[in-house]
């Protein structure tokens, strides 16, 4: 079974990207990331395809990173830098390192949490269920966002120990500044009512009218002449982007001491194993 569906409309011009590991709470891991950036490639080439639609399929939207998978990669990412910083291998077998670890992509600006911003048409994120972490962080990398009422949404990583990825990035780009801190420092449920509030979301609806209405505003773009639609996103981009690597660049060593640290590893691993985590500010 596919872990991401991807269905096109030629007819009307959309594509609905379903993310689609119920079990896990659609988490991205397992093959879901090479899927999409497969079925992306093919959206971004078809020029019959003008507008995406994003969603989860159950009960979430996205539950995030996969946090089995994030504890051992955090171990095996400390282990690497901890190699480097002891002078067994050099800058070069580091970088190898830590890009097969990564699974060759990451989280910075070319990697899988930019996709939707990245492409050069309009996504529309009909959050369907739980956004968290990384689901958060997937639904705000699309330029449009409509929520269920029985959806809610949130930045946990503190809880686990670990920073956010691109999330304390685009957040305070989205939401007054002093939202967005809220967001990240307490790790709170941010309801479809608050997120509408503070401007997260474009628009509440009930479930069954989810669907529908992202397709609907799909329809209303698929409208329009697409090169006009392209560069009105393309000029808004570029201001929501604007200094985002020097961003990342400055994250970086804030990110490589969090993410070596102790509470990185058991965070993920308390999480995973039902308990609560026992930290050591280390």
């Amino acid at each position: 079974m596919p872990e991401l569906l991807y269905e096109k409309n030629d007819a009307e011009h959309y594509a609905t990207f379903t993310m689609n590991r119920p079990d896990r709470l659609n988490a991205m891991g397992g093959s879901m990331n090479e899927e999409l950036q497969i079925a992306l490639h093919d959206f971004n080439n078809d020029r019959n395809m003008w507008v995406g639609i994003v969603t989860g399929n159950g009960r979430a939207f996205s539950a995030g990173a996969d946090l089995r998978e994030m504890s051992d990669r955090n171990t095996r990412t400390a282990e690497v830098n901890e190699a480097y910083d002891k002078g067994e291998i050099d800058a070069e077998e580091r970088a190898r390192r830590l890009f097969q670890i990564s699974g060759g992509g990451g989280v910075g600006p070319t990697g899988s949490l930019f996709q939707f911003a990245r492409s050069p048409k309009p996504f529309i994120a009909a959050i369907n269920g739980l956004a968290v972490g990384g689901g958060t962080e997937r639904a705000i990398d699309c330029d449009i966002r409509i929520i269920s009422t029985e959806a809610y949404m949130g930045l946990f990583e503190v809880k686990r120990g670990i920073m956010p990825g691109s999330g304390m990035h685009l957040m305070p780009r989205l939401v007054p500044v002093g939202e967005a801190m809220y967001i990240g420092l307490t790790a709170d449920r941010i309801s479809p009512a608050e997120c509408l509030r503070i401007g997260l979301v474009h628009e509440v609806v009930e479930p069954d009218q989810l669907l529908p209405r992202a397709v609907e505003i799909a329809k209303m773009i698929a409208e329009n002449a697409p090169i006009a639609v392209q560069g009105v996103k393309a000029t808004a981009q570029f201001w929501r982007n604007l200094f985002i690597d020097e961003h990342y660049q400055f994250s970086g060593w804030v990110n490589r001491i969090v993410g070596g640290s102790e509470d990185s590893k058991e965070g993920p691993l308390a999480f995973a194993e039902k308990r609560a985590p026992n930290w050591q500010n280390r």
